[in-house]
């Protein structure tokens, strides 16, 4: 699960000369005051900022303003956008005011200016571990062509530590108390433990897969009643999973709830996209307000944690205190909150959800690298809401083409890979949102298609 993305990259707002109300600015500028200068540019360029531990730098670029036809607008007004920013804002500054916020995970936002018209707002969610720009070129891309987007954190992702805040599932007292005695007098396991050095998880983000094996099948030896538990979470529906454990996964779907609440008084369509856990919740949430929501993009959505043995490891080993590192590699969390996004997964696929998504169309992209989320559970999801007889759409990505599981940003890299294709998977995002199609063939393109809005490339520094 280590990601990491070549720098920490987040765009400026274009108040200067392109216009648009955004909050990116004054958070940079609080975090890196004595270094970070926002030029104004002709109209038509924007500015990236790249930061890094010791410098801040900006480059510059144009902006491809190529027009489409906008198939359905709506153009709201200076009220609507008022409204909109001031509830946006209001939940910034309470972020902002907790003096646990995390450093680069804020929320932020665009939206055009009243009276311009719009294709309607995106609501982007992140992956886990992750931060709100970790798809800010798929947001500045979409921006460029007419639409909104806000980008807030997942739940409790704004925030640090991730014991206190994230979501997670952990045995209840009662049971992981006595597992943790006998732990602790396992001298076998105690040697595994302290082998399983900071180091180990520096290289890999955690244990490896036959560490992981062993440390489940040992478990089991010392604590019998683990083969109970084991299938009271496997199984999403078995009632005794309450019996055995602690969860706040739903605080996934409730704080996408208040999120989606501070658009009421945007007009027209909300589009939900996500990456992995954001993934999912972009489905939970367009399950939970159809009336709302109008299509969905999830790229590899963690509907289920791949492999069965790596699932029960994470399962087994959450009350256990071991921690593993994201895609920041100075963030360690929890591993029981890694559980609470697969237990989150599996509400997801509830049947409630299912039926509901069926009359929602939706783009899942998957890849053949993955290292998080179950793809065959993805392919069955997509069967069961309907395919694309109820016009959903599906891409897989082959292992040829060496796509990881963050596939969004290009310089994001994960087992030694990058989506080379990004620029086709943008501009196919923008063409199903605007017109509920894909074009497969193009998602296997190097090229763009000169039809669709340009992709602008990255520009290194």
């Amino acid at each position: 699960m280590r990601r990491r993305l070549g720098s920490e990259l987040l765009t400026s707002n274009q108040y200067f000369s392109e216009g648009g109300f955004c909050n990116l600015p004054f958070f940079l500028l609080k975090h890196k005051p004595s270094i970070c200068r926002i030029h104004a540019l002709p109209y038509g360029w924007r500015t990236v900022l790249y930061l890094t531990a010791n410098l801040c730098t900006y480059i510059q670029y144009p902006i491809d303003f190529m027009t489409t036809t906008l198939s359905t607008t709506v153009t709201p007004n200076v009220d609507q956008v008022r409204k909109t920013q001031q509830a946006i804002d209001a939940y910034i500054h309470s972020v902002e005011a907790n003096p646990d916020h995390r450093s680069g995970a804020y929320p932020y936002y665009r939206l055009h200016d009243p009276g311009q018209p719009i294709r309607g707002t995106v609501l982007i969610f992140h992956g886990f571990s992750a931060s709100p720009h970790q798809m800010w070129r798929l947001a500045d891309y979409l921006f460029s062509n007419g639409f909104n987007f806000y980008q807030p954190s997942i739940a409790g992702h704004a925030f640090i530590p991730p014991d206190k805040y994230w979501p997670q599932v952990d045995l209840k007292p009662d049971i992981a108390n006595p597992l943790k005695q006998k732990v602790s007098q396992d001298p076998v396991l105690q040697s595994y433990f302290a082998n399983l050095s900071t180091a180990d998880l520096d290289r890999g983000g955690g244990p490896s897969f036959n560490q992981q094996s062993a440390l489940v099948a040992r478990l089991v030896t010392i604590e019998p009643r683990l083969l109970d538990i084991i299938n009271a979470i496997e199984n999403e529906n078995d009632p005794d999973f309450d019996k055995y454990f602690i969860s706040s996964h739903m605080k996934y779907l409730t704080e996408a709830h208040a999120r989606i609440a501070e658009l009421d008084a945007m007009p027209g369509p909300i589009y939900t996209v996500g990456l992995s856990v954001g993934g999912a919740v972009a489905l939970a949430l367009a399950a939970d307000r159809p009336d709302r929501i109008q299509r969905v993009v999830a790229y590899a959505p963690l509907l289920k944690i791949y492999d069965q043995k790596r699932r029960q490891y994470v399962i087994l080993a959450g009350p256990l205190d071991i921690r593993e590192t994201g895609w920041d590699p100075n963030l360690q969390f929890p591993l029981g909150a890694f559980t609470a996004a697969d237990r989150f997964g599996g509400f997801v696929r509830n049947q409630k959800n299912v039926v509901t998504l069926q009359d929602t169309p939706t783009f899942l992209v998957l890849t053949e690298n993955e290292d998080a989320a179950d793809i065959q559970t993805n392919q069955d999801f997509f069967e069961k809401i309907g395919s694309e007889q109820n016009g959903h759409r599906l891409y897989k990505y082959p292992a040829s083409a060496l796509v990881p599981h963050p596939m969004v940003d290009p310089t994001e890299v994960s087992q030694n890979m990058s989506n080379h294709y990004w620029q086709s998977l943008y501009q196919e995002t923008f063409r199903f949102l605007t017109t509920g199609n894909v074009n497969a063939d193009r998602l296997s393109k190097l090229d763009q298609d000169p039809n669709l809005p340009a992709v602008s490339p990255v520009v290194e520094s």
